[in-house]
């Protein structure tokens, strides 16, 4: 069984007396561990793929699964539960409270979760581990550089030990030093197992992917194998 298999999916949206179809029809399969870029110019589809995948929104018609669960029809309970279980997000804009420490914005999905404090915190500096970060547990994000707050916010989307890491555009806001030890983080992520996917309009933010899947007009153009 594949982590994710989508099937004729596709998103209308009513705007005034027009329907737009922001997808339309997108068949995808994705393996646990693949590490996928997704490209097209504005308005292809990007950002409604990313928010189906990723559980913040529902299909129109269509079949999505996500580590056997259904989740297409699924009630807003259900879904918000999902997102918490199984989905780490990335966002180019970083997301952090900013009077928070750093342990304290990657412990926040624990909090949601019921996790008790010890384990929350045990979790937390181990997720903060990861991203090289154990030295700014105490900073608040006005303490931190860009690159390290999107380190702080990769830390808290891999908290929960997710089934898949969402990033959208997740080098936007980076200098290039800093985005490209961004793209070295994901990279070993990857290596150690994680299933990724990037939104990004950068060729070479694409290519650290295995695939690049091309939307145009809400529907895969192309898949490119790398």
């Amino acid at each position: 069984m594949s982590l994710i298999e989508v099937e004729a999916l596709s998103k209308s949206y009513q705007m005034g007396v027009e329907e737009v179809h922001a997808l339309r029809g997108v068949d995808l399969t994705v393996e646990k561990g693949d590490y996928i870029a997704i490209m097209g110019p504005s308005g292809s589809g990007k950002s409604t793929l990313l928010n189906l995948l990723g559980c913040l929104d529902t299909p129109t018609s269509g079949r999505y699964v996500l580590n056997s669960r259904d989740v297409s029809s699924m009630a807003e309970d259900d879904l918000a539960q999902v997102r918490n279980e199984e989905i780490g997000f990335v966002f180019q804009t970083f997301n952090l409270l900013a009077r928070a420490t750093a342990l304290q914005n990657v412990e926040l999905p624990l909090v949601y979760a019921g996790v008790g404090a010890d384990e929350r915190r045990v979790r937390a500096r181990q997720a903060l581990e990861k991203v090289d970060l154990l030295d700014r547990i105490t900073h608040c994000p006005n303490e931190l550089s860009g690159g390290q707050r999107q380190r702080v916010a990769i830390a808290r989307a891999l908290v929960n030990d997710p089934s898949i890491l969402l990033a959208d555009e997740p080098t936007g806001n980076l200098d290039s030093v800093a985005g490209a030890e961004l793209l070295d983080l994901l990279d070993s992520l990857h290596k150690t197992g994680h299933t990724l996917f990037v939104v990004t309009h950068e060729r070479d933010v694409a290519m650290h992917a295995q695939s690049i899947v091309h939307l145009r007009d809400g529907q895969i153009e192309s898949i490119e194998k790398l």
